[in-house]
């Protein structure tokens, strides 16, 4: 094989006029482009193509001297294609950046608390993502279980490629959910008062939203699940703005409390009929195991943390302390 690869060495010298020193020269040629660079190879393209729209870019002088290392290493020619980060090292390493189908990849978060129709709009603003999501059915395109993808989609960040799909993420996340959901399910309490895993997906995604503090949410677990034992409305804000959806102006007022939505836990007793964001493993986890307590009041202090009470009179106290004197 050494001798072959003599052989041809010897070929290139001497029919292309080329010395050593020069091909030597060639594999230490730096591409020029500044860092982070972003380069489609389209399926199908060739090596020359691939040098001629660098030379055209002037990032390499001449694809000459890389013609000839290409027919000394045939391995420099398999091309994958994909959108690629080309950067300032040699014209070599950004060809086996190719050869190796090292991409760039792009990430898409799902953040805590988040309802569903942020996620879809986020993930339809995402740079270098095909955007197939049928939004009329989406819950049949991304499951097909589900009629509703509320809360099913676990808040993390999701890594992808250039023309991935957008729903292809979002059956990740939606898989990822699932397997959160039946984990924490398979370790919840043995008196736990819900009574299916998605009753805990909706509890969770309230929980997600009442919290201010994460040291918090095993609490506010408690409260709720005390309001379901004893059979009281969860009276619960967040499950009111979600109910009036995207008329909600950023004020809750008093009408909004009063006002039958299917949310409204002002006005329902129990849960909710569907989760009302995205929860986090720490709220699914806090919903199937809530410490014992007996509180079953909590009002904000105002800077993201809660007061609990086991009364409604120290609650109308803690009430007075931190909403009304402010």
């Amino acid at each position: 094989m050494i001798k072959v690869i003599v052989s041809v060495l010897l070929l290139a010298l001497l029919c292309c006029g080329i010395g050593y020193q020069q091909l030597q020269s060639a594999l230490k040629m730096p591409l020029k482009v500044e860092n982070n660079t972003l380069f489609k190879v389209e399926r199908g393209t060739g090596f020359n193509q691939l040098c001629q729209a660098w030379q055209t870019n002037h990032w390499v002088d001449s694809c000459f001297k890389f013609q000839v290392l290409a027919k000394l290493d045939p391995t420099l020619t398999d091309l994958k294609a994909g959108l690629y980060e080309l950067n300032s090292r040699s014209v070599v390493d950004n060809i086996r950046l190719i050869n190796r189908g090292a991409e760039v990849s792009f990430s898409f978060t799902i953040i805590e608390g988040q309802p569903l129709r942020d996620v879809v709009a986020n993930i339809q603003k995402q740079a270098y993502l095909t955007q197939d999501l049928d939004t009329e059915n989406l819950a049949t395109q991304i499951s097909s279980t589900q009629e509703n993808l509320e809360g099913w989609l676990f808040p993390d960040t999701y890594h992808y490629h250039s023309e991935d799909n957008a729903s292809s993420i979002l059956k990740r996340a939606y898989s990822k959910m699932q397997q959160e959901l039946d984990a924490a399910w398979q370790n919840r309490a043995q008196d736990l008062v819900l009574n299916s895993p998605y009753e805990a997906l909706i509890l969770a995604s309230i929980i997600e939203k009442e919290t201010g503090l994460a040291s918090e949410r095993p609490m506010i677990s408690a409260v709720f699940t005390n309001r379901l034992k004893s059979n009281m409305r969860l009276q619960t804000d967040p499950t009111v703005i979600y109910g009036i959806g995207a008329d909600f102006d950023g004020d809750i007022k008093r009408k909004d409390l009063t006002t039958y939505t299917p949310y409204n836990t002002y006005k329902i007793k129990g849960l909710p009929p569907t989760p009302i964001a995205m929860p986090s493993r720490a709220a699914l986890l806090a919903a199937v195991n809530p410490p014992e307590s007996e509180y079953i009041y909590f009002v904000s202090k105002g800077d993201g943390s809660h007061q609990f009470s086991k009364t409604l009179q120290e609650h109308n106290r803690a009430v007075h302390q931190y909403q009304l004197n402010k």
